[in-house]
């Protein structure tokens, strides 16, 4: 049976989830700031995402029939939490910055919010949609 919610909810639901995990993960760094020996980590899962939904470099969508909808493998699909090897001399100086955190806390913090809002926007049509079938 088909869905009702079309591809890009789900897609959209993926990257919602990766952002909170960056949130979540910002958030430990900054916690961490004054920890010594902490090592700040850093989610990615852009250029998978990309790879995932079938897009090249360029940003375009990559099909073998003009016909076909690209398939999204997005289900199976990992973020990447990695923690950069950095070797320290120094004693007890940290790597977390406080503003690159806090950069990258905002930044995500609008995609995060904008994501959100097209989701908003979307069930919001879809509730048009239903309730005008129904007169």
């Amino acid at each position: 049976m088909k869905s009702i919610f079309s591809d890009h909810i789900n897609v959209a639901a993926k990257v919602l989830d990766f952002q909170l995990q960056r949130q979540n993960i910002v958030s430990a760094n900054l916690a961490n700031i004054n920890t010594p020996g902490y090592k700040a980590r850093k989610l990615e899962f852009e250029d998978d995402l990309q790879a995932a939904l079938g897009l090249s470099d360029a940003g375009t969508m990559s099909r073998t029939n003009h016909r076909h909808l690209p398939s999204t493998g997005i289900t199976d699909l990992e973020a990447t939490v990695s923690k950069p090897f950095a070797p320290r001399v120094v004693q007890s100086v940290d790597n977390v910055d406080l503003d690159t955190e806090m950069a990258v806390m905002a930044k995500n913090n609008l995609a995060y919010n904008t994501l959100a809002l097209v989701l908003q926007k979307s069930f919001a049509g879809l509730k048009q949609t239903i309730q005008e079938g129904a007169k």
